[in-house]
């Protein structure tokens, strides 16, 4: 049920710091293509409003997740080989860019809005490169190299399904399941391009394209970082992304780290997503240390709000995915575990989940042994086919209590 988003796009834009910055995990950094030649794994974050709140918990929640009713949700992230042109064809590191995107439910394409790294990612004068172009070459490689695959038994697939008068979404599933494509996709992209499933063997080439790239949409949906946001000409690229139709978030990836930084040193009080921080420490503070940290005030969130790194992970998560956030407990009426801690669990799970999927996803034993639930605010007893909603307090009966 755990859901993964990719980090991904060329090299130089800045997303290993993004990475880095969002994970706080030790990767290589550098201006030149291929500073990742492996995808790196590691745990974000969601930023949400606790449900202590709602509940009246008059502190907060013995969890250190929780900081002053803001709940900060555990989630996977992968950062993905930088891609070039060709990729598909295996050039550059392609083939491993593509073996790991594959894993991702959906994209998060950091690209360089100020337009200062050419599509191979090498230095040129800011602003003479068009952000929009490196996101539609991931789209088209990522296309080609689908295309690639279906075309090796497309014709043996849509005649076996043609014979036996099955849907072409029942013989595609198991090609495709290993990219994380399911027949739910499958069915999106045939309806969402009015093609006709049952008779897939009469798709033009220019039909099978399409089909192509609405699969790759509906399953690897994808919002852009316009990264280094505070760069000059940055504005233009963003608004030339947005023109082009990206859902788009401006994206200041090193102030980002900067500011985690200096948060666990205790410089600063900050909480990803914040509008502003707060210098609590100035006395330990260099001269240009202060000044960096004003001049990250001034170009980054007097002029965007925030970093925009956790608006990005969150939309990704939430609203992309569509995930809604569950609480598990053992006590309904206490709204605790078995060792007395408040509100310790935050799940992130898809909408639609149901009462024993979401036993199963705390622990096999207990969507197999599932009884029933206990909606913790309304005390009422919930069936294994109830459907959860956005900040439910759920108490799991089974018959195999977790140990």
């Amino acid at each position: 049920m755990a859901r993964i988003v990719g980090l991904v796009g060329k090299a130089n834009v800045g997303k290993s710091t993004f990475f880095a910055a969002a994970t706080l995990k030790a990767v290589d950094i550098a201006g030149f293509p291929f500073t990742t030649i492996t995808a790196n794994k590691g745990v974000a974050y969601l930023r949400a409003p606790c449900v202590c709140k709602e509940l009246g918990v008059e502190d907060d929640p013995v969890n250190s997740a929780c900081i002053d009713g803001v709940r900060m949700v555990p989630v996977d992230i992968i950062d993905c080989p930088g891609i070039i042109r060709g990729a598909h064809q295996g050039k550059g590191l392609g083939n491993q860019f593509l073996d790991e995107v594959r894993r991702a439910d959906a994209l998060i394409v950091v690209a360089d809005a100020a337009g200062a790294t050419d599509e191979n990612g090498q230095p040129v004068p800011a602003g003479s490169h068009d952000p929009v172009d490196d996101v539609r070459m991931l789209e088209e490689e990522f296309d080609l190299w689908l295309l690639g695959i279906l075309r090796k038994d497309w014709e043996k697939i849509v005649r076996t399904a043609q014979s036996r008068r099955e849907d072409i979404g029942v013989h595609l599933e198991t090609k495709l399941t290993g990219l994380g494509m399911t027949r739910r996709h499958i069915a999106s992209a045939v309806d969402n391009l009015g093609l006709n499933a049952s008779m897939a063997l009469n798709w033009s080439q220019d039909e099978l394209s399409r089909f192509v790239t609405e699969l790759r949409k509906s399953s690897k949906p994808l919002i852009v970082a316009a990264n280094k946001a505070d760069k000059d000409h940055a504005e233009e690229g963003i608004e030339r992304l947005k023109q082009a139709g990206y859902e788009v978030i401006p994206t200041c990836a090193e102030a980002e780290l900067v500011l985690r930084r200096a948060t666990n040193a205790g410089f600063i009080r900050y909480t990803p997503g914040d509008r502003d921080f707060e210098i609590v420490e100035a006395s330990k503070l260099s001269g240009g240390q202060r000044n960096a940290l004003e001049i990250i005030r001034e170009k980054v969130f007097n002029k965007w709000g925030s970093t925009g790194l956790q608006d990005v992970i969150n939309s990704a998560f939430f609203r992309l995915l569509d995930n809604i956030t569950v609480y598990p407990v053992e006590d309904a009426e206490k709204l605790t575990d078995h060792q007395g801690r408040v509100l310790p669990d935050c799940y992130v799970v898809p909408r639609g989940t149901t009462a024993r999927e979401f036993a199963g996803h705390i622990h096999t034993e207990l969507g197999e042994s599932f009884i029933f639930a206990i909606d913790a605010k309304t005390k009422k007893r919930l069936g294994e086919g109830h459907k959860l909603n956005e900040n439910d307090v759920i108490q799991i009966v089974a018959a195999k209590a977790r140990r």
